[in-house]
């Protein structure tokens, strides 16, 4: 079977190699898609600390089980699952107060286990573990499926940053992720929403499928002021910087109302990790800055069911599909940003 295996920054080979046998505890799936995202982009160009190299790269899994390992209960080939990405350990006293998404543990496919850029992959029995292979709705399709990772992520920043009815929110960045936040965001009862971009062209693209109430391009408007003017000089109550941008998150913080919060669910550079905060502006106002960190297993299940139930759709944001013989060229497609979304299938 054919893999695309990460070896180092600038290296990643598509090979061949013998398809993976199961063990107990684990099953085996048939990757029929495997969706590609951002940091796919930054593992190609940088590799990660936490990757252990050579590894088959991919985390945004869909597929169908063709194999049971012994003691493994309540599943079957055919079923159609979805693969969590984030592990977590389920023992640690982060897990066993609920904070999952901070387990120091925390193990990932496409890490330290390969993953979904296959023909065929193990799904381990850390997964099984923690209740992270999540059986796909009847009628919700594979690629819409391998979307529950991102999205499970987004509805994590969204409950942290308490998104709900009546808000008036903005998400600073129109990539996938972005365009995820305005439709959840939508399904969470939103009442104004506020999609900020620098590129003009990915923002106009962006607005045409998920339809925000209001679009600022910031590289010829002062997002800040674009922002006060709209809301009335009030401000936002959620601002969700979607970007890996610290002159973002700056302004996010000085776009809230009083009381709002600020998401900063998308990471700096590892030697730029810094940004300047007004210390008093967050006192006077009672603002609150929250962090992000991946998802849950009860956040993919839960993404899957806002996907197949239609209130947080997928389909029209998957812009690419690309067989894994081209999954170098899906990376650098997302690298342009000339895609919404790209899903491979094996």
């Amino acid at each position: 079977m054919k893999v695309a295996r990460f070896y180092a920054p600038g290296d990643i080979r598509l090979e061949d190699v013998p398809e993976p046998r199961v063990s107990a505890g684990e099953v085996k799936i048939r990757v029929r898609n495997c969706s590609t995202c951002g940091t796919d982009v930054k593992i190609s160009r940088s590799g990660h600390p936490n990757m252990t190299p050579p590894q088959v790269m991919g985390h945004e899994i869909a597929g169908e089980i063709t194999e049971v390992g012994d003691g493994v209960d309540g599943w079957s080939p055919g079923d159609r699952v979805q693969v969590i990405a984030a592990i977590p350990d389920g023992t640690c006293p982060d897990c066993l107060a609920g904070r999952l998404t901070v387990c120091p543990n925390q193990l990932s496919m496409g890490y330290q286990f390969p993953g979904g850029f296959a023909e065929y992959m193990i799904v381990p029995r850390e997964v099984l573990r923690v209740d992270g292979l999540n059986r796909i709705p009847d009628g919700l399709g594979f690629a819409e499926a391998s979307l529950a990772e991102p999205l499970a992520c987004v509805l994590n920043g969204q409950e942290l940053a308490g998104v709900g009815e009546g808000d008036v929110v903005v998400i600073i960045g129109s990539g996938p992720i972005g365009c995820l936040h305005v439709r959840l965001a939508r399904a969470r009862g939103a009442a104004q929403i506020i999609l900020i971009d620098l590129n003009a062209e990915r923002l106009s693209i962006a607005a045409d499928l998920v339809h925000p109430d209001l679009v600022i391009a910031s590289g010829s408007t002062d997002p800040v002021d674009g922002v006060l003017e709209a809301t009335g000089g009030r401000g936002a109550d959620v601002v969700i910087v979607a970007a890996a941008s610290g002159a973002a998150q700056e302004q996010g913080l000085r776009m809230l109302a009083r009381r709002g919060r600020l998401s900063l669910f998308g990471g700096l550079a590892k030697d730029r990790p810094n940004i300047t905060v007004d210390s008093n502006l967050v006192h006077y106002r009672e603002l609150t800055i929250v962090g992000v960190n991946g998802s849950s297993p009860a956040h993919n299940k839960r993404a899957l069911e806002l996907i197949a139930s239609g209130a947080v759709p997928v389909t029209d944001l998957i812009t690419h599909h690309l067989p894994l013989s081209e999954v170098l060229d899906a990376i650098e497609i997302v690298a342009r940003g000339e895609a919404i979304k790209v899903t491979i299938e094996p």
